[in-house]
């Protein structure tokens, strides 16, 4: 009787304790999650804000955003997002998040910032799978390469010279590595043409939200 008793008493100490630990989780998680989710917006805003200045636009930037799909000129079936940039209520900029699907170990993932009239802001390479030493230098933190496509547009250069210069272009090609910049030249592109075609499209949503007093 005393054996079933000290069993029984076990098992509740076990249960209470399992209770416990499982309510300590997930407590644990839930605020870790915020924190998690925090960072991550902390990171893309400032990822987004340096290819396109805060101060040019007064929205809540990644609120304020659109899926689209575009096999052709956004490098993938997948749908992908454009985060808008407002200013009084006016459109004033979006980025693009296309993928150069021919690069040389696979897609790069890459942020185009286009403002309302069609000229590049900033682009930046996010992900990719390059040689290192060679592709790699498409990072800015490894050449100023990519800085090399502000300011231009489908009439700046003219569209036959967005290529490579070993293709006739106007564009730098890597020394030994040729492939990746292509397939990024072609991606912004063909970003360009995307929203030019469909600019008005991608603005013509919802209300903005505005940003909070802390990013302002």
């Amino acid at each position: 009787m005393n054996n079933r008793r000290q069993i029984t008493a076990a098992a509740l100490i076990l249960g209470l304790f399992s209770l416990a630990g499982t309510g300590m989780v997930s407590v644990t998680y839930h605020a870790t999650e915020e924190r998690i989710a925090a960072n991550e917006r902390a990171v893309l805003l400032d990822r987004l804000n340096v290819i396109l200045p805060p101060e040019l636009y007064d929205n809540d930037i990644i609120e304020d955003t659109i899926e689209v799909t575009d096999n052709e000129r956004l490098g993938t079936t997948d749908p992908v997002t454009v985060y808008r940039a407002r200013g009084q209520g006016k459109p004033v900029a979006a980025v693009l998040t296309p993928v150069a699907p021919g690069g040389y170990n696979g897609k790069i993932q890459l942020l185009v910032a286009v403002l309302y009239d069609g000229t590049v802001a900033g682009v930046r390479v996010i992900s990719h799978s390059e040689t290192p030493g060679l592709g790699d230098a498409v990072e800015e933190s490894r050449s100023d390469w990519v800085f090399g496509f502000n300011g231009l547009s489908l009439r700046n250069p003219e569209p036959k010279n967005w290529q490579v210069k070993r293709d006739g272009g106007t564009f730098d090609q890597f020394t030994g590595a040729t492939i990746t910049p292509r397939a990024i030249v072609k991606a912004i592109y063909n970003s360009l043409l995307y929203f030019t075609d469909n600019r008005d499209k991608l603005f013509a949503a919802s209300e903005p939200v505005m940003k909070s007093e802390a990013e302002s």
